[in-house]
């Protein structure tokens, strides 16, 4: 037997907001689509709807909630099934890979104003296998922009060097409780087999994209030369056949990858 369904206050310095539609509960597990094996994390299972649909699955699942209360409420609930594990911790302390012996998705509706911190961590090596997250519009949009979008940023550019994505639904604010501000989408990433970039390279590159970006009105020749401090960006450009006149949201992965790769070695 489950524990009683006692719903703690919802707190908004979590950025709670709770999943209730049953057709996007369904689409979720369908896109998590784990391979016999893997274990499924969950980040963020707060009163543990989406949780129910997953332990329909016949893989082992790992949920990690932050609020104390429903933590609580969740370890009653799945007391008597050997498959599932509740863990009350802030997900961006956990090292994900520690708590797997084998391969592993990710699945959550996580907090909106912690998306992208959430998405840099679970992007960490080891990785999982593929990441399914319910999070703002706006932000999935980005996640998949291409180059000359209106979206392209430098999130485009940091996920999209380490993955590859697409937008499985559209979520509207009535689908949960208490409904956001705004419209929702579940985004699904799957890691590279290889990076475009190298472990060694990764925090190097990201800062690099960001203060690309930083002047993304710019023109690439100008914000290059402040973001490097160095004096032959022309020459590099000319090597890579960018036109120093473009501004940052006209270049594709490769090229960032090239860019910095280039500065470093001039």
């Amino acid at each position: 037997m489950r524990g009683a369904r006692r719903n703690p206050p919802v707190l908004k310095r979590f950025g709670q907001h709770f999943l209730t539609d049953r057709s996007v509960l369904e689409a979720i597990v369908a896109s998590v689509s784990p391979e016999a094996g893997d274990t499924v994390i969950e980040i963020g299972p707060g009163r543990g709807v989406l949780t129910d649909e997953l332990t329909r699955l016949p893989n082992d699942l790992i949920a990690i909630e932050i609020d104390h209360l429903l933590s609580e409420n969740l370890r009653k609930r799945y007391k008597e099934n050997d498959r599932v594990r509740v863990i009350e911790a802030d997900v961006l302390k956990v090292e994900l890979s520690s708590l797997v012996n084998g391969p592993f998705v990710v699945v959550g509706n996580v907090p909106y104003y912690i998306t992208t911190p959430i998405l840099f961590h679970v992007l960490r090596r080891p990785l999982p296998r593929h990441i399914v997250l319910l999070v703002q519009r706006e932000v999935a949009e980005r996640i998949v922009a291409a180059p000359g979008s209106k979206q392209y940023g430098a999130l485009s550019v940091n996920v999209q060097v380490a993955a590859t994505a697409e937008i499985m639904r559209n979520v509207p604010p009535g689908a949960f409780s208490p409904p956001p501000k705004v419209d929702s989408a579940v985004v699904r990433i799957v890691p590279r087999t290889n990076s475009l970039v190298g472990d060694d390279e990764a925090d190097r590159f990201r800062t690099f994209v960001q203060g690309l970006f930083g002047m993304r009105r710019k023109q690439i020749g100008n914000v290059l030369r402040s973001v490097t401090q160095a004096s032959n960006t022309e020459t590099v450009l000319q090597s890579l056949g960018i036109d120093p006149r473009v501004r940052a949201e006209m270049l594709s992965v490769p090229d960032f990858v090239a860019l910095m790769r280039a500065c470093a070695a001039a």
